[in-house]
């Protein structure tokens, strides 16, 4: 932590919120191996935020291959050990690496309930799609990754929430998509107006773009481009974009040298690098950095 605390020093970054990074527990396609292996990460990361609590928060991994232990974990995660609330890496490995669930199945539901009560956010991060859903992109593995499959893979699971249903039985619910929202904002006019032609096939109440303006943040994460940012503005609002510098795979300094230069308002700069995070995560500490 020694190397990230330098870092953040050097970017001018006061707090950073800690997670375990893709594909994480996700991975593990024993449910009872992914239970302990979440408990002994977020035990972990507790043990390095205490040490550093103004400097550090967390957010929970969780071991969704078993749906009620992932509730419990959660539970525990924001009840003792402080974190504000959990990341998980895309779809959950259940029996071998070429099966994954996705979080829409109605087995999640008493999951995805918990999370309500708790009042925390979600933080969906990407990972590469499941092997049966690569054909597209034989022959070309430069698209891999954060290129492109992970905003495919991340803005169409983002998308099975909205149309499963989810956010009309759990309206309190929030979800964090990372890199200004994995296309979405700049999409979801046409994703709405289309879906709403699909009679039958429809099992929403709302616009699907209702559930992205009310149900979910986005952060900065590894798109640092101006225009991007007054695009994602526009649509959902300055109140519904956080900073993050999608540390260690970017650089924060060009992550806050960016951000501290970009062609926005101090005033919307300081609601995405501050205020909104701490109407979003109220436990944050009142006075942080070094």
């Amino acid at each position: 932590m020694r190397q990230a605390l330098g870092e953040m020093d050097a970017a001018g970054i006061d707090f950073s919120l800690l997670s375990l990074t893709s594909p994480g527990v996700q991975g593990v396609v024993d449910p009872r191996q992914a239970v302990t292996r979440a408990r002994v990460a977020n035990d972990q990361l507790a043990e390095v935020v205490a040490a550093h609590p103004t400097r550090f928060g967390a957010f929970a991994a969780l071991p969704l291959q078993d749906p009620a232990a992932a509730a419990a974990e959660l539970e525990r995660c924001v009840t003792q050990l402080g974190f504000h609330g959990a990341l998980v890496n895309g779809y959950s490995n259940v029996g071998d690496a070429d099966t994954g669930w996705y979080y829409d199945h109605e087995r999640f539901l008493p999951f995805w309930e918990r999370v309500e009560a708790l009042g925390v956010p979600v933080y969906l991060h990407p990972r590469d799609p499941l092997a049966g859903n690569r054909g597209i992109y034989e022959g070309h593995p430069e698209l891999f990754g954060a290129v492109w499959t992970f905003t495919v893979e991340t803005s169409t699971h983002a998308l099975r929430l909205m149309t499963s249903g989810l956010f009309d039985r759990f309206p309190g619910l929030t979800v964090i998509l990372g890199h200004l929202g994995e296309t979405l904002p700049f999409n979801i006019w046409r994703i709405s107006h289309r879906a709403a032609f699909m009679g039958d096939l429809i099992t929403f109440e709302k616009p699907l773009s209702s559930y992205l303006h009310d149900n979910f943040y986005v952060t900065t994460s590894g798109n640092f481009h101006t225009q991007t940012l007054n695009a994602t503005l526009a649509e959902i609002g300055v109140d519904r974009v956080l900073y993050s510098s999608d540390y260690p795979y970017e650089s924060m300094r060009e992550a806050s040298d960016w951000f501290d230069n970009a062609a926005i308002s101090d005033s919307d700069r300081r609601r995405i690098g501050c205020t909104n995070a701490r109407r979003l995560f109220p436990g944050l500490p009142e006075r942080i950095g070094p």
